[in-house]
C-alpha cells in the first residue's frame, strides 16, 4: 500500500493524517505538543512516533487496538510532509529529516518534506487560479506569518518573506501566550493605577476577566499582586512529585500558565463584554496585523500584492470568528484588503491530499 502522511506539529498538539494515492483519508490521530524548539529531537521523535502509530491503527476497519511499530517492517509511506513549529533553520530541518527518515523508512530527499508549519496553510494558493501569492498567518499558542508565491510551471511554493515564530520568550505576538500575558499585564497595571489614584469603580459584571484569572490560579480576589509570584514560579522539574496542597499552576511550565488563560480572555471579551478583555484582544490583534502588514509594505523587495493574494489563517485563536474579524477589520483600516481569505482548520488533511 502506498500511503501519504502529513503531520501538523504545533505547540499544543500534533495532528497526523494518512491518505491513499487517490487522496482519500484512511487514518488520522491527534497527539501531544510537538514544537521542535521546545522539545528537541528525541522528545519530538517520540511525539511523532505516537501520532503516526495511532493514525495507522485507524487505517483498518475496525481500528486496531495494537500499537503499530515504527519504523515499519516493510515500506508503507510513499511520501511524508511535516509542518513543524520551531523548524526555522536548515540545521533544524536537517536534524528532523534525519530522524524522520529512520522513523518512517523514507529516504531523505524530495519524498520527505520538512518545513515550518505555516507552509501547510499555503495550500489554497494551489487551488485558486485568480491569486498569485499567499500570506499564511498562524495564531494558536504562538504565531508566525509567511508569504509565498507559486512556480507557474511546477506549482512549487516559494517562500518570500516571514516574521514571527520566535517563541514565547521573544515573540508570539497575537497568539495564545500573548493573550494570556497581556491579560495579566493589564490586570496588574490596573492595580498599579489604583494604588496611586484610589480604588477603581468597576461594576462586577464588567470585571469578569480579573476574577476568572485569579480563580484559574487559585488566588483570592483581594490581592492581584499574588499573580506575580504565581507566574514567575520556576518551571516544574520533569518527573517531580508534588506535595499535597501544591497549587495547580505549579504543575505547568510558565509559558503554559499564561497561554492557558487565552480561552478565559475570549470568553470574558466576546460573551461577557468585559472592557479589559476586549482591550487585551485589541492589543494582541493589532500586533498580529503589524506582522501581516509587513508582507505588503509598499516598496519592499519581496512585497506581495494583497489584491492578488489569499490570506490563509490557521490556529485556534484565528479560528474564532470574532477575533479573525478584529484582524481583518484592522487590516481594512490600513487599506490592506486581500482578494481572498480562508481559515484552514485541518492543515494536516490538506497537506496529505496535496502529497497524494
Amino acid at each position: 500500500m502506498s500511503l501519504f502522511v502529513c503531520l501538523d506539529c504545533g505547540g499544543s498538539k500534533t495532528s497526523a493524517v494518512i491518505c491513499d494515492a487517490s487522496g482519500t483519508v484512511k487514518g488520522r490521530a491527534l497527539g501531544g505538543p510537538s514544537n521542535f524548539a521546545y522539545l528537541g529531537v528525541d522528545a519530538f521523535t517520540t511525539a511523532i512516533h505516537q501520532a503516526v502509530s495511532d493514525a495507522l491503527k485507524t487505517c483498518v476497519s475496525p481500528p486496531s487496538v495494537d500499537p503499530v511499530p515504527l519504523p515499519p517492517s516493510k515500506p508503507l509511506f510513499a511520501a511524508a510532509w511535516l509542518g513543524v513549529s520551531g523548524a526555522d533553520s536548515k540545521a533544524v530541518v536537517d536534524s528532523i529529516s534525519h530522524a524522520m527518515s529512520k522513523l518512517l523508512d523514507i529516504p531523505e530527499g524530495k519524498r520527505l518534506i520538512v518545513a515550518n508549519d505555516a507552509h501547510l496553510l499555503a495550500a489554497p494558493l494551489q487551488v485558486h487560479d485568480d491569486v498569485f501569492s499567499a500570506v499564511t498567518c498562524i495564531a494558536g499558542t504562538g504565531s508566525i506569518v509567511i508569504s509565498f508565491t507559486q512556480d507557474p510551471i511546477t506549482g512549487e511554493l516559494k517562500e518570500m518573506g516571514r516574521t514571527g515564530g520566535w517563541g514565547w520568550i521573544l515573540g508570539d505576538q497575537g497568539g495564545g501566550f500573548h493573550a494570556g500575558r497581556e491579560a495579566v499585564r493589564q490586570i496588574i497595571t490596573r492595580a498599579d493605577v489604583a494604588s496611586v489614584e484610589g480604588p477603581l469603580d468597576i461594576p462586577p459584571e464588567k470585571n469578569t476577566l480579573e476574577k476568572m484569572v485569579l480563580k484559574e490560579f487559585g488566588l483570592p480576589e483581594t490581592d492581584v499582586y499574588e499573580l506575580l509570584a504565581a507566574v514567575h514560579l520556576p518551571d516544574p522539574v520533569q518527573g517531580a512529585i508534588f506535595a499535597p496542597g501544591t497549587p495547580g499552576y505549579a504543575h505547568y511550565a510558565r509559558e503554559k500558565r499564561l497561554s492557558r488563560l487565552a480561552p478565559l480572555v475570549f470568553k470574558a471579551a466576546f460573551e461577557d463584554g468585559d472592557p479589559l478583555a476586549l482591550n487585551v484582544l485589541d492589543v494582541t490583534s493589532k500586533e498580529l496585523v503589524d506582522q501581516i502588514s509587513l508582507m505588503s509594505r509598499p516598496g519592499a523587495l519581496r512585497r506581495v500584492d494583497p489584491g492578488q493574494s489569499v490570506l490563509c489563517f490557521g490556529g485556534s485563536l484565528v479560528g474564532v470568528a470574532k477575533y479573525r474579524d478584529l484582524v481583518l477589520g484592522k487590516l481594512a483600516e490600513r487599506g490592506i484588503v486581500f482578494k481572498r481569505w480562508e481559515f484552514v482548520d485541518d492543515a494536516a488533511a490538506v497537506g496529505a491530499r496535496g502529497l497524494a
